[in-house]
């Protein structure tokens, strides 16, 4: 199965060289689950866009610094596009930004959210009967690095995760689009050293610490390789 990873952007330099990219740690993270995907990555931040929605088996559109308010000439595009995916039931998956840009082109709304930044391990609820969740209905942490956030959900959306903070953390579309506001694809060590070269510049300083101290405590763990099973068995299913 062709996967077509839709890159709305990329590591940061400081880390790059000993992480990769955002669309290497989807590679990383479908292998977890030994998921018998190939690959071709569009950069449509920088204008790459594929030739149609039907040119891949399934897409994933990844994380970004963007956000979707400033609605760049790639982002329109990138709206169209997964309207096309949707409209030929394409699989699709949408992390982080990718979540909300897919939110903003059904309808619903994104903006930054009066709390403040999520950062760190968040730990998320599961809701309703998804029959791509086959391993039980316990709850699940990954890692969080976002200050936007779905604030209303489109109709055609309904939710399969949820926390404290974030009320749409999870959403589905029909049988072929699954998406969630944090980061299967981001391990603890990664996390840990985002949210340090952010603090401060990006993230206040407070907020950062209490991020830090969760990934840091003797018990963190993410539940990323959990969370990739049901992404690859919703994507293999559609």
């Amino acid at each position: 199965m062709k996967i077509g990873i839709l890159a709305t952007g990329i590591t940061p330099d400081e880390l790059l060289g000993q992480y990769g990219s955002y669309a290497d740690m989807f590679e990383q993270l479908f292998a977890l689950v030994n998921a018998d995907f190939t690959y071709d990555v569009f950069d449509v931040r920088d204008g790459v866009f594929p030739d149609s929605a039907e040119q891949c088996d399934g897409w994933v559109i990844t994380g970004s610094k963007f956000n979707v308010d400033e609605n760049r000439d790639w982002m329109q595009k990138l709206k169209k596009l997964i309207l096309e995916i949707d409209a030929c039931k394409r699989p699709l998956l949408g992390i982080c930004f990718g979540h909300q840009i897919i939110a903003e082109a059904f309808g619903g709304k994104v903006e930054a959210y009066q709390g403040g930044w999520g950062v760190g391990l968040h730990r998320y609820q599961l809701l309703g009967d998804n029959g791509f969740i086959k391993d039980g209905a316990e709850p699940f942490s990954i890692s969080a690095m976002h200050r936007y956030q779905v604030t209303e959900k489109p109709e055609n959306a309904r939710t399969f995760a949820q926390s404290d903070f974030c009320k749409y953390a999870g959403l589905v579309y029909g049988d072929n689009i699954l998406t969630v506001q944090a980061h299967p694809e981001f391990n603890l060590q990664f996390e840990t050293d985002l949210v340090t070269i952010r603090k401060g510049a990006v993230i206040p300083d407070d907020i950062a610490n209490a991020g830090l101290a969760q990934l840091q405590a003797s018990d963190a763990a993410t539940d990323s390789a959990r969370v990739a099973r049901w992404m690859v068995d919703f994507i293999t299913a559609s």
